[in-house]
């Protein structure tokens, strides 16, 4: 019998994919899920893939391969897609199918399946992936096919056929969770108008529920990675775990926004991601420190392109790859503390301090302190405006 490895996150497309997989193709159906911090109970995993008839159930802890290999790349980059989105999903793929292919070699499967929709972007970053990695596999994306036109069909399809799921009628919210952040989507969130719910969001306290208190947070530095939270050590998983208690605490990292999908639809998503706000905040400002003016604005313009590469499923690029070392290339200067108030939905940055730092108190100070030589700025004056002398003459 010809093997498929499907990775399977337990929600309702892929419980319903490995029973349709079985009795559509013929396949022997092996299972492999990636714990990147989405599922607390393994063994209710394994069980719900058992009975949807997986011959086998691969579950692999990768949340220390996710936070070294794919979150930090992407906190160095500053990436956030479209602005907003710090793009939680998007670099979880990558890591899936990376080991989803392997899996797939290693047990000599013909095939490879995944749950994504249609008409979304995981279909993309699963596809191209692949297709990247090993291009020998042959892929089968059971939402493309199945006669199934709507949520509610198929949980029919599940409670007919005894698969044991969570998703409702009455709560139909499909949402992918990872420890960089939660994205939810689908149910009445499709109306761009409505506000979303407060039972849709499974990070983040509602403001009118958050402490009344501000609460200040000091993390600290060493050549880019985040290694101390309040003056206690912590690796990098602990630290975004830790930050998405405290920060959610407080409400914030919840993002509502129409996005521009790859395949050229708008969606309406919902996103929670405490440890990322934070985080991406404290960086930027400690980066913004100590590095130079140029660097920080060609930066900018690179972040906006690597976001979009990432979002698009190219994490396996030349480009992306490329990008990856010039964002690396000055960390060892991003090294120091950042403040951080965190207060009804806000992460501020109220100070930072870098033995690497460019600022200087002496030369910004309007005090009696001030060193800056001031008869300097006219010749500076002439110089820069001397291009530009005349060009608005008659106007």
């Amino acid at each position: 019998m010809k093997r498929v490895v499907l990775a399977f996150s337990g929600g309702l497309d892929t419980s319903c994919a490995v029973r349709w997989l079985k009795d559509q193709f013929g396949l022997e159906v092996i299972c492999f899920s990636a714990f990147l911090g989405e599922v607390k109970d393994k063994e209710r995993l394994r069980k719900r893939a058992k009975a949807a008839g997986a011959s086998k159930v691969i579950i692999e802890d990768l949340k220390d391969e996710f936070a070294r290999d794919f979150i930090l790349p992407t906190l160095w980059a500053h990436a956030r897609y479209e602005g907003k989105y710090p793009l939680a999903t998007a670099i979880g793929r990558p890591l899936i199918v990376r080991h989803l292919v392997r899996i797939a070699q290693e047990e000599k499967a013909e095939f490879v399946a995944h749950g994504c929709t249609g008409k979304g972007n995981d279909q993309v970053r699963f596809e191209v992936g692949v297709r990247t990695l090993d291009p020998g596999l042959k892929i089968i994306a059971p939402l493309r096919q199945w006669e199934f036109k709507s949520r509610e069909e198929e949980i029919d399809y599940a409670q007919l056929n005894d698969i044991p799921i969570e998703a409702t009628k009455a709560s139909p919210y499909s949402i992918d969770r990872n420890i960089w952040g939660v994205s939810i989507e689908a149910g009445i969130l499709e109306d761009p108008w409505r506000e979303p719910p407060e039972d849709a969001y499974v990070m983040t306290r509602a403001l009118n529920r958050v402490l009344k208190k501000p609460k200040y947070l000091e993390i600290e530095f060493e050549k880019g990675i985040p290694v101390r939270l309040n003056g206690v050590s912590k690796t990098m998983v602990q630290m975004i775990e830790s930050l998405n208690a405290i920060a959610g605490a407080y409400g914030v990292g919840r993002f509502d926004q129409i996005e521009n999908r790859l395949v050229g639809i708008k969606s309406r998503e919902i996103y929670e991601a405490p440890a990322a706000e934070v985080l991406l905040t404290a960086h930027t400002e400690i980066e913004g420190m100590v590095m130079d003016r140029e660097f920080l604005h060609f930066k900018k313009l690179l972040s906006e392109k690597y976001a979009e590469l990432v979002y698009y499923g190219l994490w396996f690029s030349p480009l992306k790859n490329a990008l990856d070392q010039f964002f690396a290339s000055n960390q060892h200067r991003v090294t120091g503390k950042v403040r951080i108030k965190l207060d009804h939905g806000h992460a501020v940055c109220v100070g930072r301090a870098s033995s690497y730092s460019l600022y200087s108190e002496k030369l910004a100070t309007y005090s009696k302190k001030d060193t800056f030589d001031r008869k300097s700025a006219e010749g500076f004056m002439k110089i820069w405006g001397l291009p530009y002398e005349g060009l608005g003459h008659g106007r």
